[in-house]
């Protein structure tokens, strides 16, 4: 059984494949509406162990199904970032590190030459304070360099 939903919920499918309708594809869809899960599919296959569920049998399966794997896979929001880079001196970085994580910032490299040079994304609507505790931190000596904005995955909690 697949259930998905598409471009901000406009597009909605399912399938029951075989089952009663409404007892395999809909509790599957129910899962990601109510988790608010789009531009995703889920698919749910069961065995016939030889015992009939029934039809409200068939719909908690179904739905626990879904739920469990939703639960394990986990859910990733994609999210409009700035990547950015800092360059500060060997003695401001102790500083400038743990500021960039503390703002949600992800590093994705850091080089260590004359200067240490801290590229990351982070949240377009973190920037702003970011910087300014950035420029209290380090007395105006370090500033952010946006090298460009793009979308960035960030792990839901349920």
């Amino acid at each position: 059984m697949y259930a998905y939903v598409l471009r901000d919920g406009q597009i909605r499918r399912y399938s029951d494949d075989g089952e009663p309708q409404g007892t395999a594809g809909i509790p599957v869809l129910d899962v990601l509406l109510k988790r608010g899960i789009e531009d995703a599919v889920l698919v749910v296959t069961r065995y016939f162990g030889g015992i009939l569920l029934g039809g409200g049998g068939l719909v908690r399966a179904y739905g626990h199904a879904a739920s469990i794997a939703v639960q394990a896979a986990g859910v990733e929001e994609r999210v409009l970032c700035s990547e950015t880079s800092v360059i500060c001196d060997y003695a401001q970085y102790g500083r400038v590190q743990p500021l960039v994580l503390s703002h949600g910032g992800v590093i994705t490299d850091t080089l260590y030459e004359d200067a240490v040079t801290i590229r990351f994304y982070i949240r377009k609507p973190s920037l702003p304070l970011f910087e300014a505790e950035l420029t209290d931190a380090t007395a105006g000596t370090v500033a952010v360099g946006e090298i460009s904005e793009d979308y960035h995955p960030f792990l839901q909690e349920f």
